[in-house]
């Protein structure tokens, strides 16, 4: 290593030497001595065992990927999934991807997918299996790029006693003589007859499609709720069955979400159709439930709207969705919802992703969803800067303690704000209470639980999706007992919106992703996706202390059992803890959690018992870390919460 050194600082001074001899090129010179120096910095054992190190991971091109969404698997690698990648081209030709990472080996393997996840909704069932509901139907077209006349049409079906059925190119007829068609199949509900005889009601069912002018051009532009007729339909059927549209026009057309849904099984490694939602979604939440089913909500329609308030829950056990029109509250898209320790009430953080106007869904509150209300929660500092902002438990999920970080303004606003707030679940009167600052306002922050109760928090930009060249390369450790905000090595990769985050076995933190407005400080070059890795090994693993070990675990811990977790370390273990395997997408992780497990130590290592509360160990795979009195984690075992 000396010689090394040496060596970096010979070739350093013959570089400024002949630089300075030659009177040119002092400012490339002077640049390379301070990388030089930068690099010896950041890799001496001091500074690691300080902040940690970042490693940066280059995928071979042929398993390369737009990360958008991330999710450990329960067999300890990482499936990152594009879709379409946020590329046009790519949905146009069904070119669609996934890739499975092995932090242990570095393998890479690509998985095609089949259909576009891009912006869909995602977490881990009680199995092990992946859920993934929703993505793309279609891409969104700006501003002056639409050339026919378009919007929603309300197709009404009069008919109690059947289903119909629309194929994609159904043609529908205004009263002007103007025609459009519809871009997607579409089955409309027989109406809904209650009662007989005189008394008989029938309530036309409705299904929404999106649909375009058969010809280009203002004279499709039709700003009435008129009636239209559906061609091909005998008399009869016409009277029952026609559309109502929504104002037709030239203005921009958003994202249009897919009812499409899948599971991804670790073991083979296979993606498998589960049954249609009930709603399309682009960019919702999928949070997992204490009973195991898992709650999904909002996110852009079929015809790109933004969802009115409908909710659904996935049954694992039924296979079944089932259409919860008991609960109805609106959110903007990917907002940022838990469970709390009380069964069935949920917790809005206010942070969320994209779409949706400022004045309606913002606010943070309890949703109880066994009765549909919800009570807002006070004290929020910057409450109108929540999009983009980072949100998790922080702690072991017992403390019932939260965080919101970050984030920014509604759509493309440049202003972003530093704010870390508290939330104290188990306050008699919850109300956000003031945290410290990041160093600069920040949008897309990434949080992790980490095994030594800590939260990681890196990268993000001061501007929408990075523009002006604001990636922050910034990270910390948030440590919620003492509420000190500690600085990490700085990441050699910034990051913005599409950035995933995700805890690793190994106890490390791997970060993919990014996807930039702009490649450059003054907005002229279109961005590039970032397709490298990066991982953070922390300081805990470079402090030269032994790591403690796991020399067996059970592979399945019922919750309120105690369970003897052999190891040769058994007097310097401090705590043990299970942190579920996480998935994560637009700064919106619902599904991690740090449990502490009440331990004892024995003989051959420690006893631990699993928290009876399903609220507190949802059913799932947990890592699980024993951590020695330096705050040194072990290598995890996988086990599940059944």
């Amino acid at each position: 290593m000396r010689a090394k050194t040496r060596r970096y600082r010979q070739i350093a001074l013959v570089v400024v030497a002949a630089a300075v001899l030659l009177g040119v090129n002092v400012p490339p010179a002077v640049a390379y001595v301070q990388e030089w120096r930068h690099e010896r910095l950041i890799n001496s054992p001091e500074y690691k065992a300080q902040y940690g190190h970042w490693d940066t991971v280059e995928v071979p091109p042929d398993s390369r990927v737009n990360s958008i969404h991330a999710a450990l698997l329960n067999d300890g690698k990482v499936l990152l999934i594009a879709g379409s990648g946020n590329k046009e081209d790519m949905f146009a030709t069904k070119a669609l991807k996934s890739m499975i990472y092995d932090p242990a080996t570095g393998a890479s393997k690509m998985i095609p997918v089949p259909d576009d996840m891009f912006c869909g909704g995602q977490t881990v069932l009680p199995d092990g299996r992946l859920l993934f509901a929703g993505g793309t139907q279609r891409y969104e077209k700006l501003d002056g790029a639409v050339t026919n006349a378009a919007g929603a049409m309300r197709i009404k079906n009069e008919n109690p006693n059947a289903p119909r059925f629309l194929p994609a190119g159904t043609e529908f007829t205004a009263p002007s003589g103007q025609k459009y068609r519809s871009d997607f199949d579409t089955t409309v509900p027989p109406a809904l007859k209650i009662g007989t005889g005189a008394r008989t009601k029938v309530t036309s069912s409705e299904e929404k499609v999106f649909v375009e002018a058969e010809q280009p051009g203002p004279q499709a532009v039709n700003g009435n709720r008129d009636k239209y007729a559906i061609s091909g339909l005998d008399p009869a059927d016409a009277k029952n069955l026609y559309g109502l549209g929504e104002p037709m026009t030239l203005d921009k057309q958003d994202y249009q979400g897919t009812n499409k849904a899948y599971t991804f099984d670790p073991k083979t490694e296979q993606w498998s159709e589960v049954p249609n939602m009930n709603q399309s979604r682009w960019y919702p939440t999928l949070t997992p439930l204490s009973d195991g089913n898992v709650l999904t909500v909002a996110g852009l329609d079929n015809v790109g709207q933004v969802i009115n308030g409908q909710t659904e829950e996935y049954d694992p056990r039924t296979n079944t969705w089932i259409d919860r029109k008991d609960l109805n509250q609106y959110f903007p898209t990917y907002p940022a919802l838990f469970e709390t320790e009380t069964p069935h009430q949920m917790v809005y953080t206010g942070a969320t992703a994209g779409y949706g106007p400022s004045d309606k869904g913002r606010i943070p509150g309890f949703w109880n969803i066994d009765n549909n209300q919800f009570t807002p929660i006070p004290g929020l500092r910057d409450p109108e800067l929540l999009e983009t902002a980072g949100s998790a438990f922080i702690g072991p999920v017992q403390d019932q303690r939260m965080a919101v970080v970050g984030g920014g303004g509604v759509g493309e606003s440049p202003i972003s704000t530093a704010r870390i707030d508290y939330l104290n679940l188990k306050d008699p009167a919850p109300h956000f209470t003031p945290g410290p600052n990041l160093a600069q306002p920040t949008r897309y922050p990434n949080l992790v639980n980490m095994p030594d109760d800590s939260t990681f928090i890196t990268n993000g930009s001061l501007d929408y999706r990075g523009k002006g060249a604001t990636n922050n390369h910034l990270a910390y450790s948030l440590d919620p007992t003492t509420n000190q905000l500690t600085p990490m090595a700085d990441p050699n990769i910034g990051r913005d919106y599409h950035t995933e985050a995700l805890l690793l076995p190994d106890g490390r933190v791997l970060v993919a992703g990014s996807d930039p407005l702009f490649d450059d400080e003054k907005n002229t070059i279109p961005g590039t996706f970032e397709q490298r890795i990066e991982i953070f090994t922390p300081p805990y693993l470079e402090k030269g202390t032994p790591r403690p070990t796991i020399t067996s675990a059970p592979p399945t811990m019922p919750r309120g059992q105690n369970f003897d977790i052999p190891t040769p370390d058994g007097n310097r273990i401090a705590k043990a803890r299970l942190v579920r395997t996480a998935t994560a997408t637009h700064v919106t992780t619902t599904d991690m959690r740090d449990v502490a497990l009440p331990m004892q130590k024995t003989p051959d290592g420690v006893s631990v018992t699993v928290p009876p509360e399903p609220t507190i160990t949802p059913p799932g795979p947990y890592m699980l870390f024993l951590v020695d009195d330096k705050g040194v984690p072990s290598m995890a075992k996988i086990v599940d919460v059944p």
